[in-house]
């Protein structure tokens, strides 16, 4: 494991508590690792310590998209499945 030490003003803290300013830090780090495509979905959510459902509600809080698909991919998939019926 790798520990990051880093100097942050107290207006900065919010009024919150050091367990909540690491939690927050971690959080925003896995958002911003996943939606520039660093990480995937899975390691985000181990990275800010909380469950995939927590995550992906954050995702859509925050405006990230979960799912990142090309629009040429979801037409083939779509003339695939007509095909298909």
């Amino acid at each position: 494991m790798m520990q990051i030490t880093m100097d942050i003003p107290e207006q900065f803290a919010l009024d919150k508590t050091r367990p909540e300013i690491v939690s927050t830090l971690k959080l925003y780090a896995a958002l911003a690792l996943f939606q520039s495509g660093k990480l995937s979905a899975g390691a985000a959510t181990e990275l800010a310590g909380i469950d995939r459902y927590s995550f992906m509600a954050e995702c859509k809080k925050h405006n990230i998209p979960t799912i990142n698909y090309a629009p040429d991919d979801l037409d083939a998939e779509l003339a695939d499945f007509r095909l298909a019926s």
